[in-house]
């Protein structure tokens, strides 16, 4: 055993120098991002424009609402009026992909009375659905279809465009050309030119609708639609640009 500890002495001390020679290796490899240097004037321009389009669908929640003595009753009568109005969506032809179910409740209600607890009289059951309209030119009459059916709750409608990307890049070229120009009037201002652009930072795409007319459900009595006007939306781009200027 003692004529082995040299031997072993010695194998401790060539792994170890393996080892310090594989870590010595990798450190070597491993280069820091050079810093990136300015011999120039450095410009941040905020520019910020709008790209305008009419909207292409528009979102409209509707609604049952109904009250019985019992929580079994307002539930059932609830569900007998809602699947009318979800057959006239059906048959509207709205795509079961944009008929989304928002909310079904179910809540006492209750009497007060001084000096007494609060009793219950009733049990009313609510179930809401989202609407996607694709046609706007048909949102009208879907919507007297819904109350002609039963729904009593109706909310909207809300104007979108359903391909924002195309809208937004005409607004983001419109904010770069505008954040050039102004640079390009810094760099004349100081006797000098743009170099570069160094980097762009994004906010924004926002949608802005126009003011939206109310529903009226007493406009359902009649023979022609509900109007509706779906103005325009407004898609908003800001950009921070930074620019290099130079001789």
């Amino acid at each position: 055993m003692t004529a082995m500890r040299p031997a072993l002495r010695h194998l401790a001390l060539a792994t170890a120098l393996a080892f310090g020679s594989l870590a010595m290796s990798v450190d070597a490899q491993t280069v820091p991002a050079p810093a990136v240097s300015f011999d120039g004037t450095l410009l941040s321009v905020a520019a910020q424009a709008e790209a305008r389009r009419a909207p292409d669908i528009a979102t409209v929640s509707a609604g049952v609402v109904t009250q019985a003595a019992d929580a079994n009753t307002a539930l059932r009568q609830n569900a007998d009026q809602m699947s009318k109005v979800v057959a006239a969506i059906r048959a509207a032809g709205v795509a079961e992909r944009d008929v989304q179910t928002a909310g079904v409740n179910l809540n006492p209600q209750y009497r007060y009375a001084e000096n007494q607890p609060p009793a219950i009289t009733g049990y009313q059951a609510s179930n809401t659905v989202n609407v996607t309209v694709r046609d706007i030119a048909k949102l009208g009459r879907i919507l007297d279809a819904l109350v002609a059916t039963g729904a009593n709750q109706v909310n909207g409608p809300s104007f979108d465009i359903d391909q924002k990307e195309p809208v937004l890049d005409e607004a983001r070229r419109a904010a770069l050309d505008k954040a050039r120009k102004r640079a390009d009037m810094y760099a004349q201002a100081l006797g000098l030119h743009v170099r570069r652009i160094v980097s762009i930072d994004e906010t924004g795409g926002a949608s802005i609708p126009r003011p939206i007319p109310m529903y009226s459900m007493a406009k359902a009595a009649r023979d022609e639609a509900t109007p509706i006007s779906p103005g325009e939306n407004v898609l908003s781009v800001n950009l921070n640009v930074v620019f290099e200027l130079g001789k």
